[in-house]
């Protein structure tokens, strides 16, 4: 099975070469690396064909973009995997079997997506950990309950996204979450959880950075539940105050 890994850019230099040595050492050999750039200014783009020289399986599109959410759809457009994952530009895999696990648990269970566990690491010292994001075994029931994967473990088919579409650009911080609730609602497909660290993220993202930002992810993030009929006010929150405890737990 061919994966597609899509990779958004936008003056990247700090973290870039991190994110694409955890992709080029798994060993899962059957990886198309898609790295879609925002037209950097800094180092990214010459880090990147440093490695794209050596590396055949990565592709590289450097163009103006919309924010992530549109190098995200612009990536699911150019993958021709069978299997379409995401790993940001800061972030890196847990281990060299990150995604030989993944593959597995799709080609043993017959799942339509997969997802697993989440590592909130430190910014310059990515073996602190921050947050453990512990997710579970998907139940449908759960979402009104505020009960969400964490959306840089969710590997797909790409058939969800021809089924499903693609990332609302209306959203600005929750096309993510949206999009989930989009397609967990779909009793057709069928999702798993591996129970593993498959992921690590360095803390500082966009959606919480800030109190402004964090305002503003909690308006998207309603205006998904809403849109989805998957609940109310009080499904927002207890999806946040669930992050409460991923601050106390930092292992598995």
């Amino acid at each position: 099975m061919k994966v597609s890994i899509i990779t958004a850019t936008n003056n990247s230099e700090k973290t870039i070469e991190d994110c694409i040595k955890s992709l080029i050492r798994q060993v899962y050999m059957n990886i198309e690396f898609i790295i879609i750039d925002n037209n950097s200014t800094d180092l990214t783009l010459k880090i990147i064909e440093q490695y794209k020289l050596k590396n055949k399986s990565i592709k590289l599109i450097s163009e103006s973009d919309n924010g992530l959410y549109d190098a995200l759809n612009k990536g699911i457009r150019y993958a021709s995997g069978e299997i379409i994952g995401f790993l940001h530009s800061d972030d890196l895999y847990f281990d060299c079997y990150s995604v030989f696990d993944v593959v597995s648990h799709f080609r043993v269970n017959k799942f339509d997506g997969v997802y697993s566990d989440l590592q909130y690491v430190d910014k310059k010292h990515t073996n602190k950990i921050i947050r453990f994001w512990k997710s579970s075994e998907f139940n449908s029931n759960l979402l009104g309950k505020g009960w969400m994967p964490p959306h840089p473990t969710l590997f797909l088919k790409k058939e969800v996204y021809q089924k499903h579409g693609l990332f609302d650009l209306s959203y600005r911080i929750s096309a993510d979450y949206d999009f989930m609730l989009r397609i967990f609602k779909d009793s057709e497909l069928k999702f798993g959880y591996l129970p593993k660290v498959v992921t690590k993220m360095r803390v500082g993202g966009a959606s919480n950075r800030n109190l402004k930002s964090i305002i503003k992810k909690s308006k998207e993030d309603y205006r998904a539940i809403r849109s989805n009929s998957i609940g109310g006010i009080i499904t927002l929150i207890l999806k946040n105050t669930s992050k409460v405890k991923q601050f106390l737990i930092k292992k598995s």
